[in-house]
């Protein structure tokens, strides 16, 4: 599965976040916390190699908490602080904001006494698209300042939303890469409807998310649509599902396109429990 997917808007926001990070003393790079590595820009290594950055895990109210530990160890050992945050939940967003406003006090307290004087310190929040960058900010200013939306794409232009008096934080669009090349993380991408779903096959999506299910987590389908023969494909799963839903066209024939956007909502959703789909390589 190749998808090239990176419209004009995404181009220009990566030069744009180039050209800003002359002014940026603070990233905070926001991930989704069921899938850390697919759901991170390989060009954001590069991109920021000389700047201090935070990663936090965000939706981690959907994803396995034991597996989100992991993770958080994992970046850990390589000198990477990560933090989970769920960008709905005012306590866990509360706790993120503290970690931020620490780390800027930091760096203003240290400017201070170096250089003598009082400067605002300016942190860019960054990821690829419907990760909730803009909810994460909303949160961590205390009210809506960013445009929000369930869909990629809808940050397009940079926004700088004041936290404090010496913090500023600068919204950016969500960049993806230029070309997609490996299944596995386009896969990734479109189960947590970042990738637009309307360039796939959402039957397609369903049936390799099931084939994934079937061996990763079989109790949790079971748990939402009746027993389920774990042997069978993708496809077949889908179709079972859908018989024992009643999602079927006229004659009885199972709606395949309807329950593939049902399953794949549910996991959305966290209607299937908290799934995380990538764990670390060690593990």
């Amino acid at each position: 599965m190749n998808v090239n997917w990176y419209p004009g808007h995404m181009a220009k926001a990566k030069r744009l976040i180039s050209e800003d990070l002359r002014l940026i003393d603070i990233v905070l790079e926001i991930r989704d916390a069921r899938i850390p590595i697919s759901s991170a820009n390989p060009d954001f290594d590069e991109l920021f190699v000389n700047k201090s950055r935070i990663i936090f895990l965000n939706k981690s109210d959907l994803a396995n908490p034991s597996h989100t530990e992991d993770w958080i160890n994992w970046f850990s050992k390589r000198g990477i602080k990560a933090v989970p945050v769920n960008s709905l939940d005012p306590k866990a967003i509360g706790r993120a904001r503290n970690i931020i406003i620490g780390m800027a006090e930091t760096f203003h307290k240290r400017i201070l006494k170096k250089r003598g004087m009082k400067k605002t310190i300016r942190g860019m929040v960054v990821g690829i698209p419907n990760v909730g960058k803009s909810a994460f900010i909303n949160g961590i200013a205390g009210g809506k300042k960013a445009k929000t939306g369930n869909k990629p794409g809808v940050t397009r232009v940079k926004q700088w939303i004041r936290i404090n008096p010496y913090l500023e934080l600068l919204d950016t669009p969500g960049l993806l890469w230029p070309r997609l090349d490996q299944k596995v993380t386009a896969l990734n991408l479109a189960y947590t409807r970042t990738i637009k779903e309307e360039i796939l096959d959402i039957q397609e999506i369903a049936f390799n998310f099931l084939e994934i299910a079937k061996v990763r987590f079989p109790d949790e389908l079971v748990s939402r649509y009746g027993d389920l023969d774990m042997s069978l494909k993708g496809h077949e799963i889908l179709e079972e599902i859908c018989i024992k839903k009643a999602w079927v066209q006229a004659g009885g024939i199972a709606d395949h396109s309807r329950g593939a956007s049902h399953v794949l909502d549910d996991f959305q959703q966290g209607r299937l429990g908290r799934i995380t789909l990538e764990i670390p390589p060690e593990i």
